[in-house]
């Protein structure tokens, strides 16, 4: 999903009006992004930081990564020797994953499936979300519903490992537009509408091309506090164990733009 930090954003509009993105998927957002994920988003976060906080927690797995796409994280993760399986409901970001295993002779086990039903019976040392994966999940229900379905599939004493943006309360509703990057033969806009009484922001990214014309690229989310994700957890029998402000574990404080909340049982 998208990566923008919560409390940035370019100039918004006066007006507070809201929209969706009409025919939205759980599969949109994948299939949308998988040819210029890895290129736009693979430095993101620290992938090496994150195989190492994941490994310290979660020692000799099994592990889990929820919102998989194109194995950024499980491949650096596999890498080590462990155990790893990956989630996603877009088929486009597996086959990605799958190629890029191949390339580098690693084995993962890829299921194609929804993050929260599509589960399966196995059990796991750590199960994680990277960066803001879990606000793809469009209501505050299916968000606990995910918890919920985590807190089932934990070995005792597993942890789930959640990575996203510390929503900004101050942002006003309406719509912003801003130009995401510009090269010599295309163009990248970013547009999309906030509404705070839903918690809710649409967008697309609109990429103008010299050789290729117009790619729209739609993106939704349901954005959660991270004191609404502790009472999630609470819910579901786990508690907020460790919240540092990113993966290489630095203080989170109130400054803090991002956040990576460790829930155990």
């Amino acid at each position: 999903m998208p990566h923008d930090r919560g409390r940035q954003g370019p100039k918004t509009s006066p007006q507070s009006t809201v929209a969706c993105v009409k025919g939205y998927e759980d599969s949109t957002y994948g299939d949308s992004f998988a040819d210029v994920y890895d290129d736009w988003y693979d430095d993101v976060s620290d992938i090496q930081a994150t195989v190492a906080t994941v490994r310290e927690l979660g020692r000799a797995g099994p592990f889990l990564e929820l919102g998989v796409g194109t194995g950024r994280l499980a491949l650096a993760l596999a890498a080590t020797g462990v155990e790893v399986t990956g989630i996603d409901s877009s088929p486009l970001m597996l086959e990605r994953l799958q190629r890029k295993s191949l390339e580098r002779n690693l084995h993962l086990t890829a299921i194609q499936g929804d993050m929260v039903d599509g589960l399966g019976d196995a059990r796991y040392a750590l199960i994680f979300i990277a960066y803001n994966t879990i606000f793809s999940l469009q209501t505050a229900e299916r968000q606990q519903q995910l918890f919920q379905a985590v807190a089932e599939r934990l070995c005792d004493g597993g942890s789930f490992v959640v990575e996203a943006i510390v929503p900004d309360p101050q942002r006003p509703a309406g719509s912003t537009v801003g130009v995401r990057s510009m090269r010599s033969d295309r163009v990248v806009l970013s547009a999309d509408i906030h509404d705070p009484s839903t918690q809710h922001v649409d967008g697309q990214f609109v990429e103008f091309t010299e050789s290729g014309g117009v790619r729209l690229r739609p993106w939704s989310i349901r954005y959660s506090y991270p004191d609404e994700l502790d009472q999630m957890a609470l819910q579901c029998g786990l508690r907020l164990k460790h919240r540092w402000a990113n993966m290489s574990q630095e203080p989170f404080t109130e400054q803090s733009e991002t956040h990576v909340s460790v829930y155990s049982q």
